[in-house]
C-alpha cells in the first residue's frame, strides 16, 4: 500500500523546493511528499490520487498564486479530500487571507513565511495536522471488525465503547453486508451469538462483556501498584486536567475511568469555543489529545474500571473497585461528571439503543444519511450534535422544550443553527411517546396547547440535562439535594466547618467533607457546565492538593 502523501503547492520555484526538501528530511520515511507549482496542477493531481484510491494527509498552499489563489485552490481540493488536513503558506500582511481560509475554505491552520528554523516554525505545527489526521485515517482494513444488526442495541453498545476509547473498528450489518456473512463463514459461525467482534489475530468474541472486550484490547484496568500519591476518578476534562498538572508536577497519579476517557464532552461532535482552537475541536480530538500528554508525564489510566467506595484510614485514602480490588493515596479528586438524564415516555426503555440514544451517538452517523433526525434538547450540546448530524441527515429537527434556543445555548451555535438550512427548531415541545417494534419509527410531539403531532423518525437523540454520578458516595461525601458534591465554603454550616472536620483549618476550594479528597467539574456543586471550566478546576485542585500533602 502506497504511504498517505503530502502535497504543497506554490509557484515561487525555489520556495516549492526548500518547502520541499525541509518535509521530506522529516516525514519522508513515512509520508510521500508531492508537489504542484499551481492550483489547477494540484488539482489534476489530486484528482488522480482519489481515482486510485490513495490516501492524501496533508496539504500545503501558498496563498499568492496566479490563476487560483490558495484559499480558493483550498476549497475545491477540500471537495476531493474532505477529511485531509490543510494549511495556507502567507506572507505576514496576509492575515485577512489566513482568516478567510478558515472561515470559508475551513482550512485547519496557517504558516507564516519564512519558516526558518522548520524545527521551530514548521514542524510542531505540521506534527500537530498529522496527528490529527492520522487520529481518523482508516487505512485498507486490517482491525477490528464489529458484525451485528444495525438496530441491535448491544451492537450499538460495543461500537460506541470502542469508539469512544478511540479504538479504529468496522462495523458490518449482517442483514445487508454480504461479507459479514463470508467472515462468520470463515470463522466456523454458523449461528452466532451477535455481535461478534472479529480481531486482526483472527481471533473472535461474541456477544462480549466490555471487559472481556477490554482486555482483549489491550485497555488497562487493573492498577499496577496498591498505592499512589494521587488518584482521580474520572477522565473527563477535569480529571485529565489534573492529571496532566498533577503528574508534570512529580505526583504519582493513577486516573480512572468507568467508560471512556474525555467524559461526556468527549462525545461532543465540535467543540468551537475552546481556547486555542478557532476551528474547532471535537471532544474525541480534546480526549486524545489530553490522554497523550497525561501519559507522557506517566499517569496511569485505567479504563474501564467503576470505584465503588471510598473509606478512611489514618492518613490514607482506600478505593474499592467493582469488581472488589483496592488501592489507597494519600490524596484525590472525584471529576466523575454526570450521566444523561433519561426521558420518561412510553416506549423509550425499550427502544434504546435501537434508534433512541443518549448523547452524540457520533457512531450512529452514517445510518442517519438520508434518514429525518430528531434531537431533544435546548443547550449546547444539542446544538453541536444538530450541526454534526446535519452533514448526514436529510432533515435535523431540534425539539426544544423553551421558548428560545438563546436560554440554554451560546449565541454562535444559535447563528450556526440559523444559517443551516437542514436543521429546524420546534420550540416549545416536548417528545410524549416513541414508537416502534424492533427499532424506532416514529415519535409523538406535544407541542404548544397540548396539540400532538406523530411524526416518522428512525433516529432519536437525547441531551435534557444531567444528573450526577453519585451514588457511591452517598454514605461518604456530603452533597446537595440534587447529588452534586460540596466542597470548600459550600461545606460550612451556619458559617461554621463541618460538624466532622478535625482539622485546624477550613477545608481548601474545592475540598470536600473529607480532608485530601478534592472535586472538579460537573459533579460539583454550584460548577459552571463548560468545558474550560472544568480543565481550570481540575487545574486548580492540584495546588491545594500539593499544600493538602505538604501538611502530611
Amino acid at each position: 500500500m502506497a504511504k498517505p502523501a503530502i502535497m504543497v503547492v506554490d509557484d515561487d520555484a525555489e520556495v516549492l523546493r526548500a518547502l520541499e526538501r525541509d518535509l521530506r528530511r522529516e516525514y519522508g520515511s513515512r509520508f510521500r511528499v508531492l508537489r504542484a507549482d499551481s492550483g489547477a496542477a494540484a488539482l489534476e493531481a489530486l484528482k488522480q490520487l482519489e481515482q486510485r484510491n490513495e490516501p492524501l494527509a496533508l496539504i500545503l498552499s501558498d496563498q499568492r498564486m496566479p490563476q487560483m489563489s490558495g484559499v480558493e485552490f483550498l476549497a475545491q481540493a477540500r471537495e476531493l479530500f474532505p477529511g485531509t488536513r490543510s494549511a495556507l503558506l502567507t506572507a505576514y500582511a496576509d492575515s485577512e487571507a489566513a482568516v478567510q481560509a478558515i472561515n470559508q475554505a475551513h482550512t485547519n491552520y496557517y504558516l507564516l513565511k519564512p519558516w526558518d528554523p522548520p524545527e521551530e516554525k514548521l514542524y510542531p505545527a505540521i506534527n500537530d495536522l498529522l496527528d490529527d489526521w492520522l487520529a481518523g485515517y482508516r487505512p485498507p482494513y486490517e482491525g477490528i471488525q464489529v458484525i451485528g444488526q444495525r438496530w441491535s442495541p448491544a451492537a450499538h453498545e460495543v461500537k460506541d465503547f470502542l469508539a469512544r476509547n478511540q479504538i479504529p473498528y468496522r462495523a458490518l450489518d449482517i442483514e445487508s453486508d454480504q461479507q459479514a456473512a463470508r467472515l462468520l463463514a470463515t470463522l466456523g459461525l454458523d449461528k452466532p451469538q451477535l455481535p461478534v467482534v472479529v480481531f486482526a489475530d483472527g481471533s473472535h468474541l461474541e456477544q462480549p462483556e466490555l471487559s472481556k472486550l477490554a482486555e482483549k484490547v489491550g485497555l488497562q484496568t487493573q492498577a499496577s501498584l496498591p498505592f499512589y500519591d494521587f488518584v482521580i476518578v474520572g477522565a473527563g476534562p477535569a480529571g485529565l486536567a489534573a492529571a496532566v498538572y498533577g503528574a508534570s508536577e512529580g505526583l504519582h497519579t493513577v486516573l480512572i475511568e468507568r467508560e471512556a476517557p474525555g467524559g461526556q464532552a468527549g462525545t461532543s461532535s465540535l467543540i468551537e469555543n475552546y481556547l486555542g482552537f478557532p476551528s474547532g475541536v471535537s471532544g474525541a480530538d480534546l480526549a486524545r489529545r489530553s490522554l497523550t500528554q497525561a501519559r507522557k508525564f506517566g499517569v496511569e489510566v485505567l479504563a474501564p474500571q467503576e470505584v465503588k467506595a471510598i473509606k478512611i484510614k489514618d492518613q490514607y485514602r482506600v478505593l474499592t473497585f467493582a469488581d472488589g480490588g483496592e488501592i489507597s493515596c494519600h490524596a484525590m479528586l472525584i471529576a466523575s461528571g454526570v450521566a444523561w438524564r433519561k426521558l420518561d415516555v412510553p416506549g423509550i426503555e425499550r427502544l434504546t439503543g435501537a434508534g433512541v440514544y443518549y448523547g452524540a451517538a457520533t457512531t450512529e452517523a452514517i445510518s442517519c444519511q438520508d434518514n429525518d433526525v430528531f434531537i431533544v434538547g435546548g443547550a449546547n450540546s444539542a446544538g453541536q450534535a444538530a450541526i454534526f448530524f446535519a452533514n448526514y441527515a436529510r432533515s435535523v429537527t431540534l425539539i426544544v422544550r423553551g421558548d428560545s434556543l438563546e436560554k440554554g445555548m451560546s449565541q454562535y451555535l444559535v447563528d450556526h443553527i440559523g444559517k443551516t438550512e437542514k436543521i429546524h427548531v420546534r420550540l416549545n415541545s416536548n417528545v410524549v411517546e416513541v414508537q416502534g417494534e424492533d427499532y424506532l419509527n416514529c415519535i409523538i410531539l406535544e407541542g404548544e396547547g397540548g396539540k400532538r403531532e406523530k411524526l416518522t423518525a428512525t433516529a432519536l437523540f437525547i441531551f435534557i440535562g444531567a444528573e450526577p454520578r453519585t451514588e457511591w458516595l452517598r454514605d461518604s461525601i456530603a452533597l446537595d439535594d440534587k447529588g452534586f458534591i460540596l466542597s470548600g465554603s459550600d461545606l460550612a454550616v451556619q458559617g461554621s466547618r463541618p460538624l466532622d472536620w478535625k482539622l485546624d483549618r477550613d477545608p481548601f476550594l474545592l475540598e470536600t467533607c473529607i480532608p485530601g479528597v478534592f472535586v472538579a467539574g460537573d459533579v460539583r456543586h454550584g460548577s459552571i457546565k463548560r468545558v474550560a471550566s472544568a480543565v481550570g478546576e481540575g487545574s486548580i485542585a492540584v495546588q491545594f492538593i500539593h499544600q493538602y500533602l505538604s501538611k502530611l
